[in-house]
């Protein structure tokens, strides 16, 4: 078993670092490819650093490589100008381009899943409504926080840092972001919580 979820790991890093790798030849906005992509190689070193002793999930795992493929293509094309979205834009006849909500959703369903596996296997908040309650809260802390990091570089980047915000004119993205991590949060507790429990069960 052990073996098995070692390659999957290898695996799962290999696919990341060449998507990394990939994105960094001519994105769309060296800058913003930074800005965006900075949480993957610091996640990885963390991930790194506490392999031995706190060794994740597989679904963990999975869903890190997932919310990092995100990342990367945002990061890459800038979120106002994925293809996908533009597609989806036109053929829906939106008022914007919608893969960012993609991301904020995704900011709330993956680390909801590491904020409970580490509730759950280090802490007395290991199960019921309060689980789920802190759960919640802890992607909402970091989705608030995140919204803060957009607001200084765009104070200190000036026009620069546009791209990075990525309002698309909209008014209320901050508020929309945050409603997209309390979607994704609320989610994937309810949607992988039983998987999620048999996997720590086999740790």
């Amino acid at each position: 078993m052990k073996k098995n979820i070692f390659s999957e790991k290898c695996i799962l890093l290999l696919l990341t670092l060449i998507a990394l790798l990939l994105s960094g030849i001519k994105p769309a906005d060296r800058f913003i490819w930074i800005l965006e992509i900075s949480w993957i190689p610091a996640g990885i070193i963390v991930l790194f650093a506490t392999n031995k002793r706190f060794p994740l999930t597989p679904l963990l795992y999975r869903l890190l490589f997932i919310h990092a493929l995100i990342l990367i293509v945002g990061g890459y094309y800038t979120y106002e100008k994925v293809p996908a979205g533009l597609w989806a834009k036109d053929f829906f006849d939106f008022s914007r381009n919608h893969y960012d909500r993609i991301g904020h959703f995704a900011q709330g369903f993956v680390p909801a899943i590491l904020a409970r596996e580490i509730l759950i296997r280090k802490s007395p908040v290991n199960h019921g409504r309060w689980l789920f309650l802190f759960v919640t809260c802890i992607c909402l802390s970091f989705s608030a926080f995140f919204e803060m990091i957009e607001w200084w570089v765009s104070v200190s980047t000036g026009e620069k840092a546009n791209a990075f915000l990525g309002t698309q004119g909209d008014i209320w993205d901050t508020q929309w972001d945050m409603f997209m991590c309390l979607v994704g949060a609320i989610s994937s507790q309810i949607v992988l919580c039983r998987v999620h429990d048999r996997e720590i069960r086999k740790m």
